[in-house]
């Protein structure tokens, strides 16, 4: 394994999206050539992951750093294989609908625009590229085992939130259930913070997921500080 190589090709594609700049120290320091070691060393033990390392920066690279203007927390990506896309809950591997973006679509189509099927794209670079960085804690999974990549990534979205809490204060954050709620404190600079369950919690019990109104809150909030309007 090249890592200077795999470490320069992932840091050229965040320079279209001005990510390359924020996170030029951590990729080309030791702690992100030990995440990468870890994934490499996981996968020649047959423990392969998902989503593919040419796609584990997705979400950066679809929402441009100077128009962020939110950022939604989950856990970490789809389990199985070919799913994950690298943007927080989207799943535009596959034509699937997957049980916890089904249940945010349901939310947003149902709160935002009075129950009428207008946002149905399980790609969700659509937001990104509004300036939603759809984050999860973990940018990466062992197939079939939820949270296996947690610790992998602490130091990475430390890095991240820690960053944004210094140089770009005010940002709306919403934290989708309790893995991404542990990271609140790190979040200091802004009025602006909500808390939800995670939808996938309604999805294994096969309730109703109570979105807390949050996409409408968001809006209001980005229209308030900013005048842009958000299109779910």
């Amino acid at each position: 394994m090249n890592l200077e190589e795999i470490k320069q090709k992932m840091f050229n594609k965040l320079e279209s999206s001005g990510w390359d700049r924020i996170f030029k120290s951590f990729i080309f320091s030791s702690e992100f050539d030990d995440i990468l070691t870890k994934l490499y060393t996981l996968s020649q033990e047959d423990k392969r992951f998902t989503p593919p390392l040419k796609q584990v920066f997705r979400a950066f690279e679809e929402c441009p750093y100077d128009n962020l203007q939110v950022v939604i927390i989950g856990q970490d990506p789809y389990p199985q294989l070919g799913i994950a896309d690298g943007i927080a809950f989207s799943c535009s591997n596959t034509d699937n609908l997957q049980p916890s973006l089904r249940y945010i679509l349901g939310e947003v189509n149902r709160t935002v625009y009075n129950g009428h099927e207008i946002s149905t794209d399980v790609d969700l670079k659509r937001w990104a590229n509004q300036g939603i960085l759809m984050l999860n804690t973990a940018l990466t999974v062992e197939v079939n085992k939820i949270g296996s990549h947690y610790d992998i990534w602490k130091p990475f979205t430390a890095y991240l939130l820690d960053y944004l809490n210094n140089y770009n204060p005010g940002l709306v954050y919403a934290y989708l259930g309790k893995k991404a709620e542990e990271w609140s404190d790190l979040t200091t600079n802004t009025e602006h913070k909500f808390f939800v369950k995670h939808p996938a919690s309604a999805a294994y019990s096969g309730s109703k997921w109570d979105s807390n109104d949050i996409f409408n809150k968001i809006s209001t909030v980005v229209k308030n500080t900013s005048g842009n309007e958000i299109t779910w």
